[in-house]
């Protein structure tokens, strides 16, 4: 697990080949065909060295679950598991590793007239107030989610009216796994480091063709910027820059800057996560000390 640049995908790659095992992709991105240089989804040379599943399932144009990825995921993992193989889980989008582990309890469906009162006060008093408010009926759920997570703080608030019971003690009723996980951590020792990793990788992806490939994209008449797919980091702020919404310029700046955010928040969840073991991106000697904690974990079960 890590935030997003810190080199999760090299550290698989290297513990497929030692350990014996299989990537199985935790990213909400990587899943859509055609997106490819936005969510940095690995090229030819990587997925000939370590195949990865859950990558390239989807049409942009249609919607998926937690409750989707979480079957889609163990049964990718009881096949590598029944082929005498490890199965590795690797990427950052943390709330699949948080239904994965913990199940999928049975929420209430959305309800659009919660859903537009709670959007209401929003525009009245402002997110960050509704997310106090969500800390005095939830406070467990209210420190998972971040203050500037409209959608979660939403959905937190809106299970709360309907149930009057908190989030997270529904969730807590959900299924338990029946896979004990072996939990590594990635990121760089300093945010400051992770900054520059992310401004360098996103000018890179420029540089590559990322500007085109939203445009392709865009193109298509079944797409537009309110789907799921499109309102990833990066692509959502070309998409407003091919709308003549902002200059390229400002648009590349605020792609950084929202893929700094997104990383920041998944550091908060990483960091309130139990039995993680963390480990420096580029430290000396990183390949080999996590292989050696994983061998370790694998063969303690």
């Amino acid at each position: 697990m890590g935030p997003t640049a810190s080199g999760k995908t090299a550290l698989a790659v290297d513990l497929v080949e030692h350990l014996g095992g299989e990537i199985v992709s935790v990213d909400s991105a990587m899943i859509y065909r055609g997106m490819d240089i936005g969510t940095a989804k690995p090229g030819p040379d990587i997925l000939a060295r370590a195949p990865h599943r859950l990558i390239d399932i989807l049409d942009p144009a249609e919607s998926y679950s937690a409750a989707r990825f979480r079957a889609d995921a163990l049964a990718a993992m009881r096949e590598i598991t029944a082929a005498g193989r490890v199965p590795l889980l690797t990427g950052g989008t943390m709330l699949y590793f948080d239904v994965l582990q913990h199940g999928i309890s049975p929420l209430p469906e959305a309800d659009a007239e919660v859903r537009a009162e709670i959007d209401a006060r929003a525009a009245q008093v402002g997110w960050a107030a509704l997310h106090a408010e969500l800390a005095c009926v939830d406070p467990d759920a209210a420190a998972r989610i971040h203050p500037n997570d409209p959608q979660r703080i939403q959905r937190a608030l809106e299970v709360h009216t309907l149930t009057g019971k908190p989030l997270s003690e529904l969730q807590g009723m959900a299924e338990a796994g029946e896979y004990r996980y072996i939990k590594l951590a990635l990121a760089p020792a300093e945010r400051s480091v992770l900054h520059e990793i992310i401004e360098r990788r996103f000018r890179s992806m420029m540089e590559q063709g990322f500007l085109e490939e939203v445009r392709r994209l865009r193109s298509r008449n079944d797409l537009d910027a309110g789907m799921p797919s499109m309102r990833a980091v990066g692509y959502r702020q070309l998409w407003e820059y091919l709308e003549g919404g902002t200059s390229l310029e400002e648009a590349v700046r605020r792609g950084i800057v929202a893929t700094r955010r997104y990383a920041k928040r998944q550091l908060t969840w990483l960091r309130a996560e139990k039995d993680v073991a963390w480990f420096a991106s580029g430290a000396p000697e990183l390949n080999e000390r996590a292989r050696v904690y994983a061998a370790m974990g694998l063969e303690s079960q």
